[in-house]
Protein backbone atom coordinates (compact mmCIF):
# COMPACT_ATOMS: atom_id res chain seq x y z
CA UNK A 1 0.00 0.00 0.00
CA UNK A 2 1.41 3.37 -1.03
CA UNK A 3 1.69 6.12 1.58
CA UNK A 4 1.93 9.83 0.85
CA UNK A 5 5.04 11.59 2.13
CA UNK A 6 3.82 14.82 3.73
CA UNK A 7 7.26 16.08 4.57
CA UNK A 8 8.28 19.39 3.05
CA UNK A 9 11.37 18.81 0.88
CA UNK A 10 12.46 22.40 1.46
CA UNK A 11 12.25 22.15 5.26
CA UNK A 12 15.91 21.22 5.76
CA UNK A 13 17.31 23.98 3.48
CA UNK A 14 15.07 26.54 5.19
CA UNK A 15 16.24 25.37 8.60
CA UNK A 16 19.88 25.60 7.53
CA UNK A 17 19.34 29.09 6.09
CA UNK A 18 17.62 30.20 9.29
CA UNK A 19 20.49 28.90 11.42
CA UNK A 20 22.98 30.62 9.10
CA UNK A 21 21.06 33.91 9.38
CA UNK A 22 21.05 33.66 13.19
CA UNK A 23 24.76 32.86 13.21
CA UNK A 24 25.48 35.93 11.08
CA UNK A 25 23.10 38.18 13.01
CA UNK A 26 24.39 37.34 16.46
CA UNK A 27 27.83 39.03 16.04
CA UNK A 28 26.04 42.17 14.81
CA UNK A 29 23.82 42.23 17.90
CA UNK A 30 26.86 41.68 20.09
CA UNK A 31 28.95 44.47 18.56
CA UNK A 32 26.02 46.91 18.54
CA UNK A 33 25.66 46.33 22.32
CA UNK A 34 21.89 45.98 21.94
CA UNK A 35 20.24 45.55 25.34
CA UNK A 36 16.43 45.69 25.29
CA UNK A 37 16.21 44.97 29.00
CA UNK A 38 16.92 48.63 29.77
CA UNK A 39 13.46 49.47 28.41
CA UNK A 40 11.87 47.25 31.07
CA UNK A 41 13.74 48.77 34.00
CA UNK A 42 11.63 50.78 36.43
CA UNK A 43 13.67 53.97 36.14
CA UNK A 44 13.61 53.80 32.34
CA UNK A 45 9.84 53.33 32.21
CA UNK A 46 9.16 56.25 34.52
CA UNK A 47 11.56 58.46 32.56
CA UNK A 48 9.94 57.44 29.27
CA UNK A 49 6.51 58.20 30.74
CA UNK A 50 7.57 61.69 31.82
CA UNK A 51 9.20 62.30 28.44
CA UNK A 52 6.11 61.25 26.46
CA UNK A 53 3.67 63.14 28.71
CA UNK A 54 5.61 66.35 28.12
CA UNK A 55 4.63 66.25 24.43
CA UNK A 56 0.98 66.98 25.25
CA UNK A 57 -0.51 69.34 24.41
CA UNK A 58 1.34 70.30 21.21
CA UNK A 59 2.33 73.93 20.97
CA UNK A 60 -0.21 76.01 19.05
CA UNK A 61 0.60 79.60 19.88
CA UNK A 62 0.25 82.14 17.10
CA UNK A 63 3.92 83.14 17.09
CA UNK A 64 5.10 79.54 17.06
CA UNK A 65 2.65 78.57 14.30
CA UNK A 66 4.11 81.32 12.13
CA UNK A 67 7.58 79.88 12.69
CA UNK A 68 6.22 76.39 11.98
CA UNK A 69 4.69 77.42 8.65
CA UNK A 70 7.90 79.16 7.62
CA UNK A 71 10.03 76.15 8.57
CA UNK A 72 7.67 73.78 6.75
CA UNK A 73 7.77 75.82 3.55
CA UNK A 74 11.55 76.01 3.83
CA UNK A 75 11.79 72.24 4.24
CA UNK A 76 9.66 71.68 1.15
CA UNK A 77 11.73 74.21 -0.77
CA UNK A 78 15.00 72.52 0.25
CA UNK A 79 13.75 69.08 -0.81
CA UNK A 80 12.24 70.31 -4.09
CA UNK A 81 15.19 72.47 -5.12
CA UNK A 82 17.64 69.71 -4.22
CA UNK A 83 15.69 67.17 -6.27
CA UNK A 84 15.51 69.56 -9.23
CA UNK A 85 19.29 70.02 -9.22
CA UNK A 86 19.77 66.27 -8.77
CA UNK A 87 17.62 65.55 -11.82
CA UNK A 88 19.70 67.91 -13.95
CA UNK A 89 22.69 65.63 -13.36
CA UNK A 90 20.94 62.28 -12.90
CA UNK A 91 19.00 62.19 -16.19
CA UNK A 92 21.95 62.69 -18.59
CA UNK A 93 24.21 60.57 -16.39
CA UNK A 94 21.70 57.71 -16.41
CA UNK A 95 21.49 57.83 -20.20
CA UNK A 96 25.27 57.68 -20.45
CA UNK A 97 25.57 54.92 -17.86
CA UNK A 98 22.85 52.75 -19.40
CA UNK A 99 23.38 50.38 -22.33
CA UNK A 100 19.80 50.84 -23.45
CA UNK A 101 20.77 53.43 -26.11
CA UNK A 102 24.02 51.78 -27.14
CA UNK A 103 24.41 51.50 -30.92
CA UNK A 104 26.86 48.63 -30.48
CA UNK A 105 24.37 46.72 -28.32
CA UNK A 106 21.70 47.21 -30.95
CA UNK A 107 23.88 46.09 -33.85
CA UNK A 108 26.08 43.40 -32.29
CA UNK A 109 23.75 41.47 -30.01
CA UNK A 110 24.69 43.18 -26.80
CA UNK A 111 28.49 43.42 -27.12
CA UNK A 112 29.52 46.92 -26.04
CA UNK A 113 32.17 48.72 -28.03
CA UNK A 114 35.42 49.91 -26.43
CA UNK A 115 34.57 53.61 -26.73
CA UNK A 116 31.18 53.06 -25.11
CA UNK A 117 32.85 51.25 -22.21
CA UNK A 118 35.43 54.02 -21.91
CA UNK A 119 32.66 56.57 -21.35
CA UNK A 120 30.21 54.40 -19.44
CA UNK A 121 32.43 53.24 -16.59
CA UNK A 122 33.64 56.71 -15.50
CA UNK A 123 30.02 57.89 -15.39
CA UNK A 124 29.04 54.89 -13.29
CA UNK A 125 32.04 55.53 -11.04
CA UNK A 126 30.90 59.14 -10.58
CA UNK A 127 27.39 58.00 -9.63
CA UNK A 128 28.86 55.55 -7.12
CA UNK A 129 30.96 58.29 -5.54
CA UNK A 130 28.04 60.74 -5.33
CA UNK A 131 25.73 58.31 -3.56
CA UNK A 132 28.39 56.71 -1.35
CA UNK A 133 28.69 59.78 0.90
CA UNK A 134 25.55 60.36 3.04
CA UNK A 135 23.77 63.67 2.60
CA UNK A 136 24.35 64.56 6.25
CA UNK A 137 28.11 64.48 5.60
CA UNK A 138 27.75 66.71 2.55
CA UNK A 139 25.58 69.04 4.63
CA UNK A 140 28.31 69.32 7.26
CA UNK A 141 30.86 70.15 4.58
CA UNK A 142 28.65 72.73 2.89
CA UNK A 143 27.73 74.36 6.19
CA UNK A 144 31.43 74.97 6.69
CA UNK A 145 31.80 76.18 3.09
CA UNK A 146 28.72 78.37 2.54
CA UNK A 147 27.55 78.94 6.11
CA UNK A 148 24.37 78.08 7.98
CA UNK A 149 21.11 78.02 6.08
CA UNK A 150 19.13 76.05 3.51
CA UNK A 151 21.73 76.40 0.75
CA UNK A 152 23.86 73.71 2.37
CA UNK A 153 20.86 71.37 2.51
CA UNK A 154 19.94 71.94 -1.14
CA UNK A 155 23.48 71.21 -2.33
CA UNK A 156 23.78 68.14 -0.11
CA UNK A 157 20.54 66.65 -1.44
CA UNK A 158 21.47 67.52 -5.02
CA UNK A 159 24.80 65.70 -4.84
CA UNK A 160 23.68 62.57 -3.02
CA UNK A 161 20.37 62.11 -4.81
CA UNK A 162 21.87 62.65 -8.27
CA UNK A 163 23.93 59.51 -7.68
CA UNK A 164 20.93 57.55 -6.39
CA UNK A 165 18.57 58.68 -9.15
CA UNK A 166 21.16 58.17 -11.90
CA UNK A 167 21.87 54.59 -10.84
CA UNK A 168 18.22 53.56 -10.52
CA UNK A 169 17.18 55.34 -13.72
CA UNK A 170 19.90 53.52 -15.67
CA UNK A 171 18.75 50.17 -14.27
CA UNK A 172 15.12 50.96 -15.11
CA UNK A 173 16.08 51.85 -18.69
CA UNK A 174 17.87 48.52 -19.07
CA UNK A 175 15.09 46.46 -17.45
CA UNK A 176 12.48 47.04 -20.18
CA UNK A 177 12.25 45.28 -23.52
CA UNK A 178 15.06 46.69 -25.66
CA UNK A 179 13.78 45.46 -29.04
CA UNK A 180 11.71 48.57 -29.91
CA UNK A 181 14.63 50.83 -29.06
CA UNK A 182 17.12 48.72 -31.01
CA UNK A 183 14.77 48.63 -33.98
CA UNK A 184 14.54 52.42 -33.98
CA UNK A 185 18.32 52.78 -33.71
CA UNK A 186 18.93 50.34 -36.54
CA UNK A 187 16.40 52.21 -38.68
CA UNK A 188 18.46 55.38 -38.32
CA UNK A 189 16.60 57.10 -35.51
CA UNK A 190 18.45 59.41 -33.18
CA UNK A 191 19.16 58.23 -29.66
CA UNK A 192 16.90 60.79 -27.99
CA UNK A 193 14.04 59.90 -30.34
CA UNK A 194 14.63 56.19 -29.67
CA UNK A 195 14.56 56.91 -25.95
CA UNK A 196 11.40 59.01 -26.18
CA UNK A 197 9.45 56.47 -28.24
CA UNK A 198 11.07 53.16 -27.36
CA UNK A 199 11.84 53.37 -23.65
CA UNK A 200 10.12 56.30 -21.97
CA UNK A 201 6.49 55.19 -22.52
CA UNK A 202 7.22 51.85 -20.85
CA UNK A 203 9.01 53.26 -17.82
CA UNK A 204 7.23 56.58 -17.21
CA UNK A 205 5.09 55.29 -14.34
CA UNK A 206 8.01 53.58 -12.63
CA UNK A 207 10.26 56.61 -13.06
CA UNK A 208 7.63 58.94 -11.65
CA UNK A 209 6.87 56.66 -8.71
CA UNK A 210 10.55 56.36 -7.78
CA UNK A 211 11.14 60.09 -8.22
CA UNK A 212 8.25 61.01 -5.92
CA UNK A 213 9.51 58.44 -3.41
CA UNK A 214 12.96 60.05 -3.50
CA UNK A 215 11.35 63.46 -3.07
CA UNK A 216 9.68 62.09 0.06
CA UNK A 217 13.09 60.84 1.22
CA UNK A 218 14.53 64.27 0.48
CA UNK A 219 11.94 65.82 2.79
CA UNK A 220 13.05 63.48 5.58
CA UNK A 221 16.70 64.16 4.79
CA UNK A 222 16.18 67.92 4.88
CA UNK A 223 14.71 67.57 8.38
CA UNK A 224 17.74 65.57 9.54
CA UNK A 225 20.18 68.03 7.97
CA UNK A 226 18.50 70.84 9.84
CA UNK A 227 20.20 69.54 13.00
CA UNK A 228 23.57 70.56 11.53
CA UNK A 229 22.35 74.02 10.58
CA UNK A 230 20.86 73.45 7.13
CA UNK A 231 17.52 75.15 7.94
CA UNK A 232 13.95 73.91 7.82
CA UNK A 233 12.00 71.87 10.36
CA UNK A 234 15.13 70.12 11.60
CA UNK A 235 16.82 73.33 12.68
CA UNK A 236 13.67 74.50 14.45
CA UNK A 237 13.35 71.10 16.13
CA UNK A 238 16.95 71.31 17.30
CA UNK A 239 16.25 74.70 18.86
CA UNK A 240 13.08 73.40 20.56
CA UNK A 241 14.94 70.39 21.97
CA UNK A 242 17.68 72.62 23.33
CA UNK A 243 15.05 74.71 25.12
CA UNK A 244 13.22 71.58 26.40
CA UNK A 245 10.06 72.79 24.64
CA UNK A 246 8.43 69.37 24.23
CA UNK A 247 5.13 70.84 23.03
CA UNK A 248 6.92 72.53 20.13
CA UNK A 249 8.69 69.27 19.29
CA UNK A 250 5.33 67.47 19.22
CA UNK A 251 3.92 70.05 16.78
CA UNK A 252 7.00 69.71 14.57
CA UNK A 253 6.72 65.92 14.55
CA UNK A 254 3.03 66.08 13.64
CA UNK A 255 3.81 68.50 10.81
CA UNK A 256 6.51 66.18 9.54
CA UNK A 257 4.04 63.28 9.62
CA UNK A 258 1.53 65.28 7.59
CA UNK A 259 4.19 66.10 4.99
CA UNK A 260 5.08 62.43 4.53
CA UNK A 261 1.40 61.45 4.26
CA UNK A 262 0.79 64.13 1.62
CA UNK A 263 3.84 62.97 -0.35
CA UNK A 264 2.54 59.40 -0.24
CA UNK A 265 -0.90 60.48 -1.46
CA UNK A 266 0.71 62.49 -4.27
CA UNK A 267 2.63 59.40 -5.35
CA UNK A 268 -0.57 57.34 -5.39
CA UNK A 269 -2.40 60.00 -7.42
CA UNK A 270 0.36 60.27 -10.03
CA UNK A 271 0.64 56.49 -10.39
CA UNK A 272 -3.14 56.29 -10.83
CA UNK A 273 -3.12 58.97 -13.52
CA UNK A 274 -0.38 57.17 -15.45
CA UNK A 275 -1.85 53.68 -15.02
Amino acid sequence: MLTRDNRDPAALPRLLLSLLAIALLWPGIHFSELDLSVLLAGDSQSEIGRFVSAFWPPAHGEEFLQLLVQATLQTLAIATAGMALALLLAVPASLLASRALSLSAASRAGRPGPWAQLLRWPVRGLLIFLRSVPEIVWALLFVRAVGLGPTAGVLAIAITYSGMLGKVYAEIFESVDQRPTHALLQAGSGRLAAFAYGILPNVAAELLSYTVYRWECAIRASVVMGFVGAGGLGQQMDLSLRMFASGEVASLLLTFLVLVLLADQLSRLLRWRLA
